[in-house]
């Protein structure tokens, strides 16, 4: 995922310290029930298509533009499958993030699946039963977007 410029202005003053940073993810669904997934430059795996929201950018909105940015594929959020915080992830480059990971299910409503910007080798639609190898992160979030239960939230601990 490539750094938005807000976060390389914050790193300039905050160096390498832990950034608390909202990030959303869209389980994007086609007419036939397939996922959308897009397979990283990064690190080359697949996975589920997410972003960090601009300051101001409302998590739908977000969505929606991280998808098409992406993958050309134009969709709508439909609801919110699950709100988790993550655990801190350090960067090769020593730059620490930690995400409060909002999940939307999103419906495809145009557009062709296709590679749109340098963070993707390759898009695809992918039956559910018929995943590439995906990240427990990307398999639990397309699981509880195909269900109807409320909105997953991690469960809490009493201290």
């Amino acid at each position: 995922m490539a750094t938005p410029d807000f976060i390389r202005t914050l790193r300039a003053s905050a160096g390498q310290q832990l950034l608390w940073l909202p990030g959303v993810t869209a389980i994007v669904f086609d007419d036939e029930g397939r996922v959308l997934l897009g397979r990283r430059s990064d690190n080359r795996k697949w996975s589920v298509i997410g972003g960090i929201p601009e300051p101001g950018e409302q998590p739908a909105e977000c969505a929606v533009r991280e998808v098409f940015e992406e993958t050309a594929v134009r969709c709508v959020a439909e609801r919110v499958v699950l709100v988790q915080a993550l655990e801190p992830i350090t960067y090769p480059n020593g730059d620490t993030c930690q995400f409060m990971d909002i999940t939307l299910r999103c419906r495809a409503v145009g557009g062709e699946a296709r590679v749109n910007d340098d963070e993707s080798l390759e898009v695809g639609w992918f039956d559910v039963d018929a995943l590439p190898e995906l990240s427990e992160f990307g398999l639990f979030r397309i699981k509880q977007a195909m269900s109807d239960a409320p909105t997953w939230f991690e469960p809490m601990t009493l201290g």
